[in-house]
């Protein structure tokens, strides 16, 4: 397809789109200036992040008319997440006007009563039935959601236009737009499996314009008693060198990775690229890297993790989060590379979210002495890319106390009581790998974190890892009072019954684990099985196209 072409304006992770596009058998096109738009036979327009930014992006390189002029010139179009949200007159995060094609304004999603931002895998409500306009997206289908702002559904505006609806708690909005030569979707399709390249692929190899006189019925969204949003399995990979220089998985029991017996080497668990894949291909709705070695001394563009997702992107179509070596960086020959840049370079190299650990740590405690300056690797990167792109990665452990008046800590009544009967504990952040113990609880992280920009916790536990044990459900339980952004829960997994433990006796919205996935002590599809066995709902696995 000689004239398919994919417009640009910096956004961050596009390789994905790129990498399901040439797995379907296509090439395609970068914009490189506004003249390539008008040229193109077909276009997509992916985004992440902020709606005004992105709008300022466009016009900054004047792209913005050459746009609107591709769309009424009937050719075929699709928007992805902020590409679909910028046909509309504009948004509440942004004075900046959006392109006008489709009425409509996105609105923040309310948090009283949910995470924010809607991060995960949600349905589909399918409102038009159309051999051509459906684009292979069927009622109740699920498909992968990343975002704070929507366009809430609107019979007077959208009905006609509007081809799908999703409800998340009890707001309903657009999840996909079709009208004539326009395709658009919320969610995003490089990012949903092979559910997701389904579409792509109809998009790809459709003649591209439908009008509704072709449209066998419309109809109107329900707004049910609960949403369909599903609870994430997420498998992750701790990646570091070994004590022969290869790039390998490894797991550690409370954060020590080296063999109890024997020469005391690096446990090998697999090589980081061929485990995703598999990984993808079991069902696993993310995936996530953590470079527990960060390659201290390497150049920013020699970095091994860089190849990692470059490679993992091509066969892996969920989305990827990368931790490590995300903060400020000095190449030997003195460059430097400001956080936000590094994460770029992730971001451009396949990587969806970024995983912020000990900086995370160092800028809550700069924003409890001095306040918010915009300049933390967190508010940098949510400025730049967006909340939900963000991640921060906690590494407590207990501290016991008798009563809580020994400490000016915020506590918890522990369950697990201390080795001299003590019946509360803090939880005390950590830096350097769980090394060095910080003044700072989690409590006041996650939420200086939440107030920074962040948009996800990725919850460890130094007590749990390795222990099979079952996650620390005070813990969670208490940041999630605490926050309103989205929290993965981690460490101490070893079991089917403790991922449906997790979800049933706390509020998140995903749970992670590593070694026993690595080692299929506990596969993935046995985890979904059994939580389906139990009503709790996950995403079933599209295995092939």
């Amino acid at each position: 397809m000689p004239g398919l072409y994919m417009l640009d304006y910096g956004a961050g992770n596009v390789r994905s789109l790129i990498n399901a596009v040439n797995h379907l058998g296509y090439e395609i096109k970068y914009v490189k200036e506004p003249s390539d738009i008008l040229d193109a036979d077909r276009l997509i327009f992916p985004g992440v992040g902020a709606f005004g930014h992105a709008m300022e992006a466009l016009h900054a390189k004047g792209y913005a008319e050459p746009l609107k002029a591709y769309i009424a010139s009937g050719k075929p179009f699709m928007g992805i997440c902020v590409g679909m949200q910028t046909l509309f007159e504009g948004s509440e995060e942004s004075d900046e006007p959006g392109l006008g094609v489709i009425p409509g304004i996105t609105k923040r999603f309310d948090d009283a009563t949910k995470a924010v931002p809607h991060m995960g895998w949600n349905a589909t409500q399918l409102l038009k039935e159309s051999d051509e306009a459906s684009y292979s997206i069927q009622d109740g289908s699920i498909y992968y959601f990343v975002h704070s702002f929507a366009v809430p559904y609107d019979s007077s505006k959208h009905h006609g236009t509007a081809l799908a609806a999703t409800q998340y708690g009890d707001e309903l909005f657009v999840s996909a737009v079709q009208r004539d030569n326009i395709f658009a979707t919320q969610f995003h399709p490089e990012k949903s499996g092979y559910a997701g390249l389904r579409v792509l692929k109809a998009f790809l190899t459709s003649k591209g314009v439908v009008s509704n006189a072709e449209i066998k019925s419309i109809r109107e969204p329900v707004l049910a008693a609960k949403d369909k949003l599903t609870k994430r399995i997420i498998a992750c990979l701790d990646v570091r060198t070994n004590d022969n220089g290869d790039l390998v998985v490894t797991k550690g029991d409370q954060y020590d990775v080296r063999e109890k017996s024997g020469d005391g080497n690096v446990r090998n668990l697999g090589k980081p690229v061929d485990l995703a894949k598999r990984y993808f291909q079991e069902g696993a709705d993310e995936v996530t890297f953590l470079n527990i070695t960060s390659f201290r001394n390497c150049p920013l563009r020699d970095m091994p993790m860089l190849e990692v997702l470059q490679r993992t992107s091509e066969t892996v179509f969920v989305p990827l989060t990368i931790g490590g070596g995300i903060r400020d960086i000095v190449d030997p020959d003195g460059s430097v590379h400001p956080a936000f840049k590094v994460a770029g370079e992730y971001f451009r190299s396949g990587a969806d979210k970024v995983s912020i650990g000990s900086d995370a740590v160092y800028a809550a405690e700069k924003y409890y002495a001095q306040g918010k300056d915009g300049t933390s690797a967190i508010e940098t990167i949510a400025k730049a890319y967006g909340a939900q792109a963000v991640v921060i990665s906690v590494d407590p452990r207990r501290v016991y106390v008798k009563d809580p008046s020994e400490t000016t800590h915020h506590t918890v009544k522990a369950s697990v009581p201390g080795p001299n009967g003590e019946q509360f504990c803090w939880y005390q952040c950590t830096v350097k790998g769980g090394r060095e113990g910080r003044d700072l609880d989690v409590r006041q992280l996650v939420v200086a974190c939440e107030a920074l920009g962040a948009g996800e916790i990725l919850l460890n536990c130094m007590d749990r890892d390795g222990t099979n044990s079952g996650y620390e459900l005070d813990l969670i339980n208490d940041v999630k009072s605490a926050i309103k952004i989205p929290v993965i829960a981690s460490s101490g997994a070893g079991n089917v019954g403790h991922f449906q433990e997790v979800f049933e006796k706390s509020n998140v919205e995903a749970a992670l684990a590593a070694g026993i996935f690595h080692r299929h002590e506990v596969p993935i599809e046995a985890v979904k099985a059994h939580l389906t066995s139990v009503a709790i709902p996950v995403r079933q696995h599209v295995p092939s196209l």
